[in-house]
C-alpha cells in the first residue's frame, strides 16, 4: 500500500510544484506536507487557500486509496473547504482521514494545520467523496 500511494503521489506534477511531501500513509490516513512557498503564498504574506485545497483533497483522496482494491485507482467528486484562519507558519500539514468507505462512495475529510516549529494551528476543514476508479 505505502509503495502503490507514494508511486502515485510522484506523478502528480502540482504537487512537485507546490514541493508538497507524503509524511505518513496508514489504512484511511495520509499525511502531506508543503512548505509555504513565495511561490504558494497570497497578498498578505500567508499561504494562499489553494494549497490548503490541493494537499487537504490529496491527502483525503489518498486515505480512501489505502482502502481501495489494488485494481482500483481515486477521483474528487465533490470537496467542501471551510478557511478557519489565515495559513501563517513555516509549512501546512494536512491529514486526509476517511470517514465512511463506501464501495461506490468514499467520505473524506482533511484538517489542515499552519505548521511554525511546534506549534499548530487548524487553518481549514475539508469534506468530500471521493469514488473509484478503474487503475
Amino acid at each position: 500500500m505505502d509503495q502503490r500511494i507514494r508511486s502515485s503521489f510522484a506523478r502528480q506534477s502540482m504537487m512537485q510544484t507546490l514541493g508538497a511531501e507524503i509524511e505518513n500513509i496508514a489504512p484511511g490516513n495520509v499525511v502531506i506536507t508543503a512548505s509555504i512557498l513565495p511561490g504558494s503564498r497570497q497578498q498578505h504574506d500567508v499561504a494562499h487557500a489553494a494549497l490548503s485545497f490541493a494537499i487537504g483533497d490529496t491527502a483525503a483522496g489518498y486515505a480512501a486509496l489505502t482502502l481501495m482494491p489494488e485494481s482500483s485507482e481515486v477521483m474528487t467528486a465533490e470537496m467542501k473547504i471551510n478557511l478557519l484562519a489565515p495559513g501563517a507558519g513555516d509549512l501546512l500539514r494536512a491529514t486526509g482521514k476517511v470517514i465512511k468507505p463506501g464501495r461506490r462512495l468514499v467520505i473524506v475529510t482533511a484538517e489542515v494545520h499552519a505548521v511554525t516549529g511546534k506549534e499548530e494551528k487548524l487553518v481549514a476543514l475539508l469534506q468530500g467523496t471521493m469514488v473509484p476508479v478503474s487503475a
